[in-house]
């Protein structure tokens, strides 16, 4: 197999800064508008830009087969509408920094996954990265009290963690699905349908909410990260996560997501005056060793 080219590596970086951008928004976002509201604004300025990007680049949306459909349909409603409803709930219950380290589960349950459902190999070297980064997860959930949850598990997971949980389990669902979905239809088709049926499921949502949103809410805040979690938090990082999957596969793309609650916590920390505890510190420290050393095994074995 030919060695990725780096451009691959230094776009999912760029994702993963994005995606911990996201939180700082969902986080404005959701506390100011109902959810179904935000999170179909978010696409609609998503859909519009996707698809000229569409028409620009690949000149129109493929005609879909029936299994395109399914498999995009899929996408819509684990990566769009589920993930969306989980991810704003969460951030309205709690801090943006602590849902954003909430990611970190993500490679792990992506590669597990992979590795039961489609018997994908996983090596000693890849194991030990993975638990690595679970450690340094668990310490981050638990605050640094890891015993302490095994008697009272309600003092670290409250409704905004299982949210989080949710999000973390509908994003997989979306990495693995996209894997199927990207055989004969590019990243920017493969995204643009997938946000386009999210849409549509979201919007159906958005219209019961419509009676319970304040438009005195609708701040040049709340509008600009609207606009953010669509163009950079969608159109920009779903195709570029996609290449990566097409790249290097859905488990190796994933342990990215590792890197998402550093920018998070960082980001929240500048921008919302979030404190920055020492457990997230050393916590995200053992997430970034977990993810380097997975990401070089998966390279040399690539070559």
């Amino acid at each position: 197999m030919n060695k990725p080219p780096l451009s691959v590596y230094l776009k999912l970086v760029c994702v993963a800064l994005f995606w911990g951008g996201t939180f700082i928004a969902g986080r404005i976002v959701s506390t100011e508008i109902p959810h179904m509201i935000a999170a179909t604004g978010r696409f609609l300025v998503a859909c519009v830009f996707l698809l000229l990007l569409a028409w620009r680049v690949e000149g129109g949306l493929p005609k879909l087969t029936r299994q395109q459909k399914h498999a995009t349909f899929g996408l819509g409603a684990t990566g769009i509408f589920l993930y969306n409803i989980c991810f704003l709930a969460a951030l309205e219950r709690m801090p943006a920094g602590r849902s954003a380290l909430f990611v970190s589960l993500s490679p792990i349950v992506t590669a597990l996954s992979m590795a039961a459902l489609f018997r994908e190999r996983l090596g000693g070297l890849k194991w030990l990265g993975i638990a690595i980064a679970f450690v340094g997860a668990t310490i981050v959930l638990t605050r640094g009290d890891v015993f302490a949850v095994v008697h009272d598990i309600s003092s670290s997971m409250g409704v905004g963690e299982l949210f989080m949980l949710g999000a973390v389990g509908s994003w997989t669902a979306y990495t693995i699905l996209g894997k199927h979905a990207l055989k004969g239809l590019t990243p920017i088709a493969a995204t643009t349908y997938a946000s386009l049926w999210g849409l549509l499921l979201l919007s159906m949502g958005a219209l019961n909410q419509l009676p319970l949103l304040d438009t005195s809410k609708l701040t040049w805040q709340v509008i600009s990260a609207i606009i953010f979690l669509g163009i950079f938090g969608t159109v920009i990082g779903f195709v570029w996560y996609y290449e990566g999957v097409k790249a290097i596969g859905p488990a190796r793309t994933a342990v990215f997501n590792n890197l998402v609650p550093v920018f998070g916590v960082a980001l929240s920390s500048i921008m919302l005056n979030e404190p920055v505890l020492i457990s997230m510190v050393l916590g995200g420290l053992l997430v970034i060793a977990g993810v380097s050393l997975t990401n070089r095994v998966s390279s040399s074995q690539s070559t």
